[in-house]
């Protein structure tokens, strides 16, 4: 067996512990539920802001907190005050797209289906971002 050499063990630094953010759109337990229980960490937009906080406002909370958001919201990438608190905050967002009114099990589970294309995005891509998450689990960065 081949000894690792001290400069290897050095540069591969251990992943980085991802924790996802609901947006309010996402609800505060049935979600957050389903992902805790595949092992995710994950914050909920209530537990830490009121309701109606502005969008700028919890972007820029969850960017601070080096969160990953996860919102339903496809238009939130092309409103000015949004892009710049991405921008600003260096978000890493991920848009569950084109799932209308879809039951937050089946909003969890095609994101869990995501999940890989997910973390493999979040290691190679600088952000600030932002992704699509479609219903067959296909993510795909977006401009904004």
């Amino acid at each position: 067996m081949k000894k690792r050499s001290a400069a290897n063990s050095i540069s591969q630094k251990p992943p980085e512990e991802l924790i996802f953010f609901l947006d309010r759109q996402l609800g505060r337990h049935k979600m957050a539920g389903i992902l805790r229980g595949a092992d995710l960490k994950v914050e909920v937009h209530d537990q830490h802001l009121a309701q109606d906080a502005p969008d700028p406002e919890w972007l820029a909370f969850a960017g601070k907190n080096n969160w990953i958001v996860i919102t339903r919201d496809e238009r939130i990438r092309y409103r000015v005050a949004e892009k710049q608190a991405i921008r600003r905050a260096k978000v890493r967002a991920f848009v569950l797209a084109a799932q209308g009114n879809l039951r937050a099990e089946t909003l969890a589970e095609n994101f869990l289906k995501a999940l890989p294309k997910t973390r493999r995005l979040v290691e190679k891509e600088k952000p600030p971002f932002v992704a699509k998450v479609s219903r067959s689990g296909d993510v795909n960065l977006l401009q904004f």
